[in-house]
This record gives C-alpha cells, structure tokens and sequence, in this order.
C-alpha cells in the first residue's frame, strides 16, 4: 500500500457536476441532487483501504451530523474494480447497507468525476459552501492507521461548521493522505 497524499485542488473551484450510479437505490445522482441547503461535502473513498477502514465509524457518524446541520453529503469509488472486486459495486452496496450509510454511496465507473475532482487517494474530502465553491479540500484529522490518534474528524468537522455558520474556512488545510485511487490501465 503506497501512501499518496491529495492533489489539494485549488481553493475557489466550482464543484464540478457528476451522473452517477447510487449502489444502495440503483439511480442516477448527480451533484445537483445532493446539494445541502448550506453545502456539499463529497467524500472518495472506496471499501478496502486501510485508511478508510480506520475512519469508517466517524466518517458514517460525520454524514449524519453534517446532513442534519444542512449539508449535502455524497460518497464515491472510482476504483478499478477489474482488479480490486472489494470495492465492486455489489460489495459497496452491500457496505454502504451494514453500515446505514445516511448518504449516496456512488460509483464512479469511468473514473471521470475522481478526474474532474483531481481525487488522488482515499479517503479524499471536498466541501463546497452554499454556492458550490470549494473553500476546504483535505484529510479528516491527523489520525492515521497505526498512529496512536484518536480519530475525530477534526479538520472536517471545523471546516463544516464554517460554512454551516457562513464563516471563512481556515486556508491552512493539509492533504489528506491514504491508499492512491486504481486507475484503470
């Protein structure tokens, strides 16, 4: 497992659109649908990163809490799932139902919207404010497999509140680190 780090897409970027397939509900999702009234945090993640699986139970709970602040939360896989069958669409959903995910777990089958979004691990965070405009990109917190630090969600948590309260997001953001995005060969 290769630890990659986010590209850190540049602050200010307008969320870009995406049509995907939700693995729970079979529909098509598309940012549009997902917006919250206050903003959208859109979550890469897939089921077998390590670093995913450490942060599995505060990433479910911080769905719940930031949906009921407002926000509009949606996951994506954009794996490779020829060469990596856990993060398979039947096995997201089957994930995403064991856990009660509160939020649309879609799979990104092309790769395109990981591509539009700069994705380069999972987990990888994006929140976007009322107006769809990116003011946090970044890890969770400073916990990581191994480390000894208590998961919490720190960094997202406060960059939510942010935007949920119509504050400026601290422009001191690190990148979030974790198992690099399959491509596709």
């Amino acid at each position: 497992m290769a630890l990659t780090p986010s590209n850190m897409l540049d602050l200010g970027t307008k969320a870009p659109n995406f049509n995907l397939t939700d693995v729970v509900t079979e529909k098509q999702v598309t940012f549009e649908n997902v917006k919250g009234e206050h903003g959208t945090l859109v979550i890469f993640m897939c089921n077998h990163c390590p670093f995913v699986i450490h942060i599995m139970d505060e990433l479910v709970q911080l769905g719940i809490d930031a949906q009921a602040k407002g926000m509009g939360v949606v996951a994506i896989s954009s794996n490779d799932v020829m060469n990596y069958p856990d993060d398979s669409p039947g096995k997201m959903s089957i994930l995403a139902n064991e856990l009660e995910f509160s939020f649309p777990y879609l799979y990104d089958e092309t790769q395109e919207a990981a591509k539009a979004y700069d994705a380069a691990c999972t987990p990888d965070f994006y929140v976007f404010d009322a107006n769809d405009v990116l003011v946090y990109r970044g890890r969770l917190d400073e916990s990581r497999p191994g480390n000894g630090i208590p998961v919490t969600g720190t960094d997202l948590r406060a960059a939510i509140d942010a935007v949920v309260a119509k504050e400026a997001v601290t422009e001191v953001q690190y990148p979030s680190v974790g198992c690099g995005i399959k491509w596709k060969k």
